[in-house]
């Protein structure tokens, strides 16, 4: 049977899919590394990972050993140190617009249990890279990972909406409402462009008068009266009721895209993971 450090090592690099990752994760060196998964790979007489330029690729048989030994190789690192992993902050990451406006208020009744969560904000694509290296715990993901090495389920769908301010109502979507101003997140309207894919199925055509890199700041431009945007119902539910938005148009299917909760490999036996996973998806059925 081959050495437990061995198969931790092999796992490690797998779930980073990089020597110099996992030898990070591993607080040992990279040579070190190295050596156990070839010392591994001499063993089980087969390749592990193809060498990339940047990283390293898991082999098929890779994937075999990784589903045989995950589970049991977890189990143990949780006995072996119960009492750090259920004493540590549980770190969470995401969007800063959700994280703030309904994760942060769902989260209360675990902080007054006691228990100490650390956020982070920022963009999918960037999380997700550091929950692969091991700096989260758990991440809400705008898209489904790609990396078969997260555990992922869906969170909540997010609908969006067509909005401005009430003078901007007489407009009607045509080629003189992409004229009209443009309140986005960014240059190349992600949001915006999704909305007139599925309710319009044509590209958008239109410049920003102004970008904000946060939906906040977008959805206080727009009931300013800035121009017109596209964004999450949850976000501007409480203007379009009180007048102070209105919805430009109204799709029989509204535009929508999927968020998920994703945990970082390893964690399940956490008991304070498992506890802010739970709660966020029993909140998430009510948004």
């Amino acid at each position: 049977m081959s050495d437990l450090n061995l198969l931790r090592t092999f796992l490690a690099v797998y779930r980073a899919g990089s020597i110099t990752e996992a030898a990070k994760l591993l607080a040992i060196s990279q040579p070190t590394v190295t050596a156990q998964v070839r010392a591994l790979e001499q063993q089980l007489g087969e390749d592990l990972f193809v060498r990339l330029p940047r990283g390293v690729e898991p082999t098929p048989f890779a994937h075999g050993l990784a589903v045989r030994v995950a589970a049991p190789l977890d189990a143990l690192s949780a006995l072996d140190d119960a009492a750090a992993v259920s004493a540590r902050p549980v770190r969470l990451a995401g969007p800063a617009e959700l994280l703030c406006l309904r994760v942060a208020p769902a989260l209360a009744p675990l902080i007054l249990e006691g228990m100490e969560i650390r956020v982070t904000m920022g963009l999918t694509d960037a999380l997700l890279e550091e929950l692969r290296t091991g700096q989260h715990d758990l991440v809400i993901s705008t898209q489904r990972p790609r990396s078969r090495a997260f555990s992922s389920v869906p969170f909540m769908v997010e609908e969006f909406v067509l909005v401005a301010a009430p003078q901007w109502a007489w407009q009607v979507p045509s080629p003189a409402f992409e004229d009209m101003p443009l309140i986005t997140y960014a240059d190349h309207l992600p949001i915006a462009r999704r909305y007139w894919r599925s309710a319009f199925g044509k590209q958008l055509n239109a410049r920003p008068a102004m970008t904000i890199p946060d939906l906040r700041g977008v959805l206080s431009a727009t009931v300013a009266g800035a121009g017109w945007s596209v964004l999450p119902r949850f976000m501007c539910a409480e203007e379009l009721a009180t007048g102070r938005l209105v919805e430009l148009h109204k799709p029989a299917e509204p535009p929508t895209n999927t968020g998920y909760l994703v945990q970082r490999p390893g964690t399940d036996a956490d008991p304070g993971v498992r506890k802010v996973r739970d709660l966020l998806l029993d909140a998430a059925r009510g948004w």
